[in-house]
């Protein structure tokens, strides 16, 4: 069950299922026939959170974009995906006096570009644990790719808000090697644990159609 209240939200993360949003996937949301397009439903949305349920067909793709000044609660409800996030290196990668741990100066960075470090890349099949991004730590930057078919439950507090600077960027990401850096040849880490992200514009390929949610009622409190 879940529970929407006028200033939070509460649920039982670990025990929400796809009986409990009324899902399957033989149903048309998932078939192959509808790929790419992505289908999402909204559960509910206020000023503080908004609940929504990604239907992706197998091989459908949300490209890599950010949350700014958002904490974000995925689940995977059914199905496998492969994940890729980053932080911002710049943001995780301080130390205590304020230097960067991996040893390069954010000036430094190749017009356009800004280092991230990889949170991670790796393949999940439901069921599996929740996954909670933050502002700046987490995998605050995501791409999900749909190797079967998959439903995703998402709440975002508080909710994109373009007034509000909440406005969701996209970007290109570029392996740490294809750009020099002075003074920096290797990362102490390793180059494959970083990337160069460029803002892009929303890609013309990426269609997310809306469509209201019939499932089990969402009880509020």
């Amino acid at each position: 069950m879940l529970y929407a209240m006028e200033d939070k939200l509460k649920f039982p993360s670990d025990g929400i299922t796809q009986v409990d949003v009324g899902l399957r996937p033989s149903m048309p949301f998932f078939s192959s026939e509808r790929a790419p397009v992505i289908t999402y439903l909204h559960l509910h949305e206020c000023d503080k959170f908004s609940i929504g349920i990604f239907c992706l067909p197998p091989t459908s793709v949300i490209p890599l974009h950010n949350h700014p000044g958002m904490t974000v609660f995925s689940k995977l409800l059914f199905g496998t995906m492969h994940i890729k996030s980053y932080d911002w290196s710049d943001e995780v990668d301080k130390n205590a006096d304020g230097t960067m741990a991996n040893g390069i100066d954010p000036k430094s960075y190749p017009d356009g570009l800004r280092l991230a470090k990889l949170k991670v890349n790796s393949e999940f099949t439901a069921p599996c644990g929740p996954s909670i991004l933050y502002p700046a730590d987490g995998g605050n930057m995501h791409c999900f790719t749909a190797r079967t078919a998959c439903a995703v439950l998402d709440v975002l507090g508080p909710p994109y808000c373009d007034p509000e600077g909440r406005h969701c960027q996209y970007y290109y990401d570029y392996p740490f090697g294809s750009f020099s850096v002075e003074n920096v040849s290797v990362l102490a880490e390793g180059e494959e644990g970083y990337a160069w992200l460029k803002e892009r514009e929303k890609p013309e390929d990426l269609s997310v159609v809306g469509v209201p949610y019939s499932g089990p009622k969402i009880a509020r409190k």
